[in-house]
């Protein structure tokens, strides 16, 4: 035997102990990561919701988790944050999970396989990044698809809270078993009073909606008509469009005709209320400047989709100038098409009274209310997530709206969250128990 051999022999006896000792350890490192997350974070706590234009605290409204949230608090809070992240931080994301194994890889992924054979090797590449895309893909379809429950708003008797961008199955990109039902049932549990459907070139959801409202508001989520159609070249939703104004879109439903919406507008105070949806090219929105004029009257300063979402948070200041310089109310559309459990934003409307009227009533009060309130109309709460969208901030989005979400976690959440933490570690010892005998002391 070489003279070498037996401390090169030892030597490898040690590493491979070290290597063990350090991967019976990686439960625990991972424990005081979130403990560290959690406690540091709860100095600098922030509500969950916040006003969308002032970016401030709003004392009208708060988030409620309910029970089935809390008890599930890691999941409720990551998948909700899935769904409110906009197009460019998915990306960001993405790309970052990909450096992350890509320097995992280089680390100490690629010493697990170099002593295998070419073929094997190769297949075991391609099985391990199979595995991380198809994870990937399930956390995703779970933020998408599955039911969970929902944080809801909760706001003051006088408050109507109004979602006024949602789609059903008739839309030709809405979910194909969306019906009105779900729709309401989505908006009961994120606190809506009132949602319209505004389908892509069709009343029939809206329809439907209308026929099934409850006989009173307040007694459950009243869906009220609208659509979403292309007035000279921007998307914009009509309320009320054919139950109010017949005649004013083109036989396809598609565009609004200039004439039929000028002549409906002559009379100040029953003008077509079209809100600007997002995203849009705002250089192009045309706003009503006064009683009897045809026109944008509301603006959408939250939008649920991903585009929408990024395009508010880069262009907010610019939204918020619009709405102040022309008299336009602020609203939140949930561009909801039946996917996702997460509302992004809710639009507030101090209307005392407002339950025990009939939905036709809502019908008439919601427009005459933007028509003469303008700017002063409306209120709009959003869910916080930390705004990642331009600069060096984009290639920091994972860590900053993590940071971010542990922020606006409620006590309760906290509790929940260390309680998952402790849970998950001691099952983890529990398993290395079983598996290679007692844990280290």
């Amino acid at each position: 035997m070489p003279r070498d051999a037996a401390p090169r022999s030892r030597f490898a006896s040690v590493a491979t102990r070290s290597a063990a000792v350090l991967e019976r350890l990686r439960p625990l490192w991972a424990l005081l990561a979130v403990l560290l997350l959690v406690l540091a974070s709860a100095p600098f706590a922030i509500p969950a919701v916040r006003d969308a234009a002032t970016f401030g605290p709003i004392p009208e409204a708060s988030l409620v988790r309910s029970t089935g949230y809390l008890l599930m608090a890691p999941v409720s809070n990551v998948l909700d944050l899935l769904s409110l992240l906009s197009g460019r931080q998915h990306i960001a994301l993405g790309l970052t999970l990909l450096l992350g194994y890509l320097l995992w890889w280089a680390v100490r992924g690629r010493r697990l396989i170099d002593r295998a054979t070419p073929r094997r090797r190769a297949l075991q590449i391609a099985s391990r990044i199979a595995l991380a895309v198809l994870a990937l893909v399930c956390v995703y379809a779970a933020a998408v698809l599955l039911p969970r429950p929902k944080a809801a708003l909760d706001a003051g008797p006088d408050i109507l809270v109004v979602d006024f961008h949602t789609h059903t199955s008739y839309s030709h990109d809405g979910r194909s078993d969306w019906n009105v039902e779900d729709v309401r049932a989505w908006h009961r549990d994120a606190g809506y009073d009132v949602a319209y459907v505004t389908d892509h070139r069709t009343f029939e959801g809206a329809h439907d909606a209308w026929a099934n409202n409850p006989p009173l508001a307040g007694s459950g989520v009243s869906l009220l008509p609208g659509i979403e159609v292309v007035w000279r070249g921007e998307h914009v939703n009509v309320l009320d469009a054919e139950r109010m104004y017949r005649g004013l879109l083109d036989e396809r439903l598609r565009d609004i005709d200039d004439r039929a919406l000028t002549l409906a507008s002559a009379v100040g105070g029953s003008e077509p209320v079209l809100i600007e949806t997002i995203p849009g090219d705002l250089s192009k929105m045309v706003a009503a400047t006064g009683n009897g004029t045809a026109g944008v009257r509301a603006i959408e300063v939250v939008d649920g989709a991903p585009r929408g979402l990024g395009q508010s948070r880069r262009e907010r200041l610019r939204i918020l100038k619009l709405a102040d310089s022309m008299n336009l109310a602020l609203v939140a559309g949930s561009d909801s098409h039946g996917w996702g459990h997460a509302a992004s934003g809710w639009t507030l409307m101090f209307l005392p009274g407002w339950r025990g009227v009939p939905p036709e009533r809502l019908a008439e009060v919601i427009p005459n209310v933007i028509r003469r309130g303008g700017s002063r109309a409306t209120k709009v709460v959003e869910r916080y997530v930390a705004d990642t969208e331009g600069g060096v901030a984009l290639p920091l989005t994972v860590p900053l709206v993590t940071w971010g979400m542990m922020r606006s976690l409620s006590s309760d959440e906290r509790v929940m969250w260390i309680v998952w933490a402790v849970g998950l570690f001691l099952l983890s010892r529990l398993r290395w128990a079983r598996r290679r005998g007692p844990p280290l002391a």
